[in-house]
């Protein structure tokens, strides 16, 4: 029993502390973050794969929130996305 209760413990932080580090999407300029960078993708199939794609790379740099930029193509999509620190 005090293993499961623990088991479950240790989820509810992991899921806790991962949700501090995922980037948010925003449609403007964030108050109180400063632009840091610009990243871009491109191979996704539609919109949803795409920011998917963003989103990941705005993780991985580290980013506290991303502003998608532009997007272009047809059925291989390229964009790109300002992130904030």
């Amino acid at each position: 029993m005090k293993t499961i209760k623990l088991t479950l413990a240790a989820v509810a932080l992991s899921t806790l502390t991962f949700g501090a580090f995922a980037a948010d999407q925003v449609n403007s300029d964030p108050l109180h973050q400063t632009p840091v960078g610009t990243i871009s993708a491109q191979g996704g199939s539609n919109l949803d794969s795409l920011e998917a794609q963003l989103n990941a790379k705005a993780d991985a740099a580290g980013a506290k929130s991303f502003r998608i930029t532009s997007t272009s193509g047809q059925n291989n999509l390229h964009g790109t996305a300002v992130i904030y620190q």
